[in-house]
């Protein structure tokens, strides 16, 4: 059985009330790279709770690069599901799967 290992490399500017952090995935050995940014911003009649705001800041960074992945399958599913012509290799007949700023992929 061959493990696969993806990396997520997150970072988290911030201030005193906002988080934007970045979320990173390295596929494939670091050549493909998927990116998801997420922002919280405390409202100033809230209690001051930093995870919070981590938190929910990331998770929407997350899932920010999820949504990027989910569409990208979608997409090469729909792409390998077609006919293939006489001796085309699926998959090596699309090299740039998953490439960064990439905006058809985005």
């Amino acid at each position: 059985m061959e493990a696969k290992q993806w990396t997520d490399k997150s970072s988290w500017p911030r201030t005193a009330t906002t988080r934007t952090p970045r979320a990173v995935l390295n596929t494939r050995d670091g050549q493909d790279r998927l990116e998801g940014t997420g922002h919280a911003r405390r409202n100033q009649a809230d209690p001051a709770v930093p995870e919070i705001g981590d938190e929910l800041a990331a998770s929407r960074a997350l899932a920010g690069l999820a949504g990027k992945l989910a569409v990208i399958t979608q997409r090469d599913i729909t792409e390998l599901a077609r006919p293939a012509a006489p001796g085309v290799d699926q998959l090596a007949a699309h090299p740039d799967r998953v490439r960064a700023g990439a905006p058809s992929r985005a």
